[in-house]
């Protein structure tokens, strides 16, 4: 329990304690004063009366500010249920069109090495008819020049 309910519940107790030891002098006959009337009544059961009507007052100022404060916080967990589901589908619409991107630059770059790999292979192919030209001249060169070498070749 909360220190404040314990205090509240122990004033009450000593309140009703109060009345209990004194229930006498409380309901003893006084004659008051109403400012037109001069009646003859128990003081101390108008001052418990005049209590509990002022206890009663609060209790219900009191359940009012709660009720509001409830409806408040409903109305809170509403709007940040609301904010809640926003955020996420903004956050899934950036998460696919992350994805989109991603796979948009994949493909340029699956397109980009196949066309290095085009390049390269003609370039290999390219040195190999400049290599393969080069050593049928320098193999007609040596066999201008060593007409024998020729014969002994398998």
């Amino acid at each position: 329990m909360k220190p404040a309910y314990v205090l509240i519940m122990a004033a009450a107790g000593f309140v009703l304690l109060f009345v209990f030891l004194n229930w006498t002098v409380l309901g003893a006959p006084i004659t008051v004063t109403f400012g037109f009337a001069r009646p003859t009544v128990p003081l101390g059961l108008i001052l418990l009366g005049i209590t509990l009507i002022l206890l009663a007052v609060f209790l219900v100022s009191l359940l009012r500010v709660q009720l509001r404060l409830v409806s408040m916080h409903r109305r809170h967990d509403a709007e940040l249920r609301s904010h809640r589901s926003l955020a996420e589908n903004a956050e899934s619409s950036r998460l696919a069109e992350l994805r989109q991107y991603l796979q948009q630059e994949l493909a340029a770059l699956r397109e980009e090495q196949a066309r290095m790999e085009q390049r390269l292979q003609e370039s290999i192919t390219v040195t190999g008819n400049t290599l393969s030209a080069c050593v049928g001249e320098v193999d007609e060169r040596l066999e201008r020049h060593f007409p024998e070498r020729e014969s002994r070749q398998p």
